[in-house]
């Protein structure tokens, strides 16, 4: 991972280095706001075609997430 600093201008636009957008071959990127820092992902051509197959299979169960979600409470009451 390498780490690089840009300059923002005064209307907001941040300049990313040319050796950047080769690598990532992408014309636009997505600005994520975690409060604390911001996240700068490069944005597929066609973001729904990227999601194809991600979600593929069935999952847990409802049983199973009604599991996970009493251990979670359990924890956060243990946390108290």
């Amino acid at each position: 991972m390498t780490s690089t600093t840009s300059h923002l201008s005064g209307n907001g636009t941040i300049t990313l280095p040319a050796s950047v957008l080769e690598r990532w071959s992408t014309g636009t990127v997505t600005v994520v706001d975690c409060g604390d820092h911001l996240v700068v992902r490069p944005t597929p051509e066609d973001p729904i075609a990227a999601l194809a197959g991600k979600y593929a299979g069935a999952g847990p169960t409802s049983d199973e997430l009604r599991g996970l979600a009493r251990i979670e409470e359990e924890l956060r009451e243990a946390a108290r």
